[in-house]
């Protein structure tokens, strides 16, 4: 598989001007989503399976009532590429299933 190339600071800047909630820089992106706990347990559950599907994953992290989502191109050296901000689209369609909404 070719992986794609890394962004520049500019192409991740735009990417992210017309996602909510989004924030990163060109070595990783990442978001907070407000969901109670178990739900956030069950969120992540479900966007590792779509990550497993897809070949690419995020980081999650799980805190009473929040759950933040990093990514990085780990393969590209951690730099951000389109691979991320697709799985950013597939997070953000999963969460809004799973009720949760943005923290930022």
């Amino acid at each position: 598989m070719t992986l794609p190339p890394p962004l520049s600071a500019d192409d991740v800047a735009a990417q992210l001007a017309h996602r909510e909630g989004w924030t990163g820089d060109p070595a990783m992106i990442e978001k907070w989503f407000e969901i109670g706990y178990h739900a956030g347990v069950r969120l992540i559950v479900e966007v590792a399976a779509e990550g497993k599907r897809v070949g690419h994953h995020a980081d999650a992290d799980l805190r009473f009532g929040r759950v933040r989502f990093g990514i990085t191109t780990h393969d590209v050296d951690n730099q951000v590429t389109e691979l991320d901000f697709d799985l950013a689209d597939r997070i953000d369609r999963i969460a809004a299933d799973h009720g949760a909404t943005s923290a930022g």
